[in-house]
Parts: C-alpha cells; structure tokens; sequence
C-alpha cells in the first residue's frame, strides 16, 4: 500500500470513529439555538416552532447546559451530513484508485514483455535495488578503522554502527553506509548511513552518535546538527538519530520501533 493508500485508509478510518461517536450523541432536545449578538453582548434563544424567527430568551449564566446541548445538536446534525458525504466520496475514490494504479499497466505484464519494455513509473522494488546498487566513495577517513562485520558483508566503525546496519537490513530499508552529502559551505559530509524511504522516494540521514559521554565530542555533535541545519537537513524531517554513552548503550527496541515507525 503506497502513501497515498495509507493517508485515504487513515482518514476513512478517522471518519467512521467519528462518525460512530457522532451518532451515539445523537439525543438532544428539541428545538435549536438562535445565536444573537447586539451592542457586543451575545444571547441565546431556543426555537421549537418553525415559523419562530426569534425564539424563547435562555440566560447563559442560568441555562448554560441547555445552550451547549442545542449548539451541539446543531453542529451534529452538520458533521454528520458532511462527514457521510466526505465518506462516501474516499471510499469510492479509494476502491476505484487501488483498482486503476498507473503502475499496474506494467505489473500486469508478462515476464517476457516487462524485459522488452521500459516502464514510465518505476516499481518500487527496482527503484530500490537501483538506488542501493550505486557506486560511490565512502569516508576515505582512516579507513582501517572499519573493522566490525554486517550482514551485508560490509565493514563498518563500531558495533553499535554493525547493529544499526543489520537492524535496517533485516526490516528491508535500503541504505548507504557513509555516502558523501555535500552541504551549504561546500564541504562533504559522511552521515553514518543514508537511508531510501522507497513508497515516497525520499531519502533521510541518520547518525549515530556513539560518544556522547565526551564533552569533545558533545560539541563537535552540536558543531555537525547546526551545519545541518544550515543545509535542510532537519531532525525529524530528513535526519534521524540515535546516541550513547558508556553508561547508556544504544537503545536497539526503541531504534527499531523509530525505524518501523518511519519507514514500514
């Protein structure tokens, strides 16, 4: 299910509950409430006759339950015209979207036919394998101190990085270890991995900061993140991070909870 599936499904969803909620609300008084506001005092009126245009006087101070149950019956009785309506409309938009997806016309192909064709949408999957199989120069900065193994058959710089790596591997996110960023002063940057969000094409930065118990290295960290954020690169948008300290080591369920939270 691509993103736009998901953000029609959540709020098809949203609606039924409130909906639901809506409708288990729905006994009021009689009548409905007349609003009015003169000299900038404003009064309530309660109509229960149809051809009343001004209504019986309610004191806000003296009948204030009563003015918030007929504003509410009113405000009811508009959600749920609109809200059915607004239902209606996405889950017919969403039956004849998954139906009619461009790249089903490529899917649908036979093997043989997809080897003879190029497809004007790319699948996620080749997407994906295309983006993870692109070459490049990772941090030529003392390279011998990649000595801890991935599942990938990589080498990375510590065991928390090894972590991270198979974590990303076994949940199928695709990422570059250490893949140059050029950023707003010219300089080149080698986040700790650089990951594809493959439904929205997007890519996010992620750093692990594995020493955060030195304050030398707390404040080339602060150094890094404000350099950063001098080049787009925010928390929260496309840069995430983990930290640890001797006395606090990588938390590996909150890290994979964050990663399924984002990508899955």
């Amino acid at each position: 299910m691509n993103e736009l599936s998901n953000a029609l499904t959540c709020r098809i969803q949203l609606l039924k509950r409130a909906i639901k909620q809506a409708e288990k609300d729905g006994e009021f008084p009689e009548g409905r409430l007349r609003v009015s506001r003169t000299a900038g005092r404003v009064r309530y009126y309660e109509v229960t006759e149809k051809n009343d245009t001004k209504g019986k006087y309610l004191s806000k101070k003296e009948q204030l339950s009563r003015v918030k149950q007929l504003a509410q019956k009113d405000y009811n009785k508009q959600f749920l015209k609109t809200a059915k309506i607004e239902l209606n409309m996405l889950e017919g938009l969403l039956l004849k979207y998954n139906k009619n997806q461009a790249e089903e016309s490529y899917n649908n192909l036979s093997i043989e036919r997809k080897q003879l064709v190029t497809s004007y949408i790319q699948p996620d999957n080749l997407y994906a394998k295309e983006w993870q199989s692109k070459i490049f120069k990772s941090n030529p900065y003392k390279p011998e101190k990649k000595i801890f193994d991935t599942k990938r058959g990589e080498k990375v710089r510590s065991k928390s990085e090894a972590i991270i790596a198979d974590m990303l591997y076994d949940m199928g996110i695709p990422y570059r270890y250490e893949y140059p960023v050029r950023i707003y002063n010219g300089k080149i940057k080698y986040p700790d991995f650089t990951l594809l969000k493959i439904k929205t094409r997007e890519v996010i930065y992620f750093e692990h900061f594995g020493r955060m118990g030195e304050e030398g290295y707390r404040i080339d960290t602060m150094e890094k993140m404000d350099e950063y954020r001098t080049s787009g690169i925010y928390p929260g948008k496309n840069l995430i991070f983990t930290y640890e300290t001797d006395a606090k080591p990588l938390d590996i369920k909150g890290t994979r909870r964050m990663l399924a939270e984002i990508f899955m």
